[in-house]
């Protein structure tokens, strides 16, 4: 209990000061029907500082903590997020080739810092996830990623499908894991700035973003099972941009 404790703050004043000050939010909960002055103030707050927030029944957060939280918790981030646009500006600007992991609907905190360590380890400049529908990047996902975490810029957006097409003007390849692909991962030139997508287990990634592909990577599957688990995708996919870029 003592490490869930770090990772937490409660109470409206609390919350709004730490957002105020800067500090790494993950999400907000907020109780359903919660009102009041301070509460616009707290809403202001996670509007202007593009915080995640999620009503939810007052059972849910005195799970968490029976103390005074007034209707409001917020989980602590591990780690400090970075701006996307500014990181594959500063690499272009250095005269390197930017290589962005994006994942679209990973829940599983196991399979984000799996996915961490592998691209930390195969020099991804940046890993992007959308403030919704993403594992939470708390301690458990430093933890599965081996400290990654702390070494490999972390970024987040409102609107995954909008960042993307912001990427594509800024000039990356966005290619996209799915066993829809005709052709194979190493039929894929991954040479080049790119932005590589990973979707979900379940329901892979969304329609949306598929549109809006540049090149779609798929896996050979040669057993009986249908598909990788994801974690496992993705350190097959990015290693073939390590062969790809040491040729």
């Amino acid at each position: 209990m003592d490490n869930l404790q770090k990772e937490f703050i409660f109470g409206i004043r609390a919350v709004v000061e730490a957002i105020e000050s800067g500090k790494s939010i993950d999400k907000v909960l907020v109780k359903s029907g919660l009102s009041g002055d301070l509460v616009k103030d707290l809403y202001k707050s996670i509007s202007d500082y593009k915080i995640p927030m999620q009503y939810v029944p007052v059972e849910k957060i005195e799970r968490i903590t029976k103390k005074n939280h007034q209707g409001v918790l917020a989980f602590l981030s591990a780690v400090e997020f970075y701006d996307i646009f500014t990181i594959v500006s500063n690499l272009f600007q250095q005269g390197k080739t930017p290589f962005i992991v994006i994942l679209d609907q990973i829940t599983d905190v196991r399979n984000l810092g799996s996915i961490v360590r592998s691209a930390e380890c195969a020099g991804a400049h940046a890993l992007l996830v959308p403030t919704k529908g993403s594992a939470r990047i708390g301690a458990d996902a430093a933890k599965t990623s081996a400290g990654a975490l702390y070494h490999l810029p972390i970024c987040r957006t409102t609107s995954l499908i909008n960042t993307i097409k912001e990427l594509k003007q800024f000039g990356l390849q966005i290619i996209c894991a799915t066993e829809k692909a005709n052709g194979t991962y190493t039929d894929v030139d991954m040479n080049v700035p790119l932005a590589l997508v990973l979707g979900s287990e379940e329901t892979g990634i969304s329609n949306d973003i598929l549109r809006i592909g540049d090149s779609f990577a798929r896996i050979p599957i040669m057993g009986k099972i249908e598909s990788l688990n994801v974690s496992n995708a993705a350190s097959v996919l990015m290693y073939e941009v390590v062969r790809q870029r040491l040729k």
